[in-house]
């Protein structure tokens, strides 16, 4: 029963998901993804999952979002953040001792798309340690740029870290 879910919910997932992006091509995207996987799996250490108003505030659909999480995505619920509107959960898939996924080919869409979802937000903030990074897509430009300023060393480094050139 739970794989059938599990099927059915990544299918919609891939479905969504390209419609999304091709979408989203029509708009703007503020940054590229630099680097690559550290395999530090602190994206799988405390998932979490930032909720629609109507979610947060009826109890019935939190109960469906909460149950959903847990029997088919794997996600134990340790906190609610009630100020951010915020679910952080531990993932019963990941071991501790390994750090890895025992279920890494039916992950959920959210595990999969981690970072790669936050690149369309003003500001996208990656886990400390990440090896992935945020980065303009016209950086090399504005690095030439930013050359032609007199600026310290530390003003070109804090600007470079600001404007996600690095």
């Amino acid at each position: 029963m739970r794989r059938s879910l599990k099927r059915v919910a990544r299918a919609r997932y891939v479905f969504d998901l390209a419609f999304h992006r091709r979408r989203l091509k029509r708009k703007t995207v503020w940054f590229d993804l630099g680097g690559e996987c550290r395999r530090c799996a602190r994206c799988c250490e405390a998932p979490s999952i930032a909720a629609h108003p109507a979610v947060w505030h009826l109890r019935s659909l939190r109960a469906l979002f909460l149950w959903w999480q847990r029997a088919v995505n794997g996600f134990a619920l340790v906190e609610a953040d009630a100020r951010a509107r915020v679910f952080v959960f531990r993932c019963t898939h990941f071991d501790e001792a390994t750090r890895l996924c025992d279920s890494y080919d039916s992950r959920p869409g959210m595990c999969r798309d981690y970072p790669r979802a936050l690149l369309f937000q003003p500001q996208p903030e990656l886990l400390p340690g990440c090896g992935y990074r945020a980065v303009a897509p016209n950086a090399g430009r504005l690095r030439r740029a930013l050359e032609q300023y007199p600026l310290t060393e530390e003003q070109k480094a804090r600007l470079q870290r600001g404007l996600k050139l690095e």
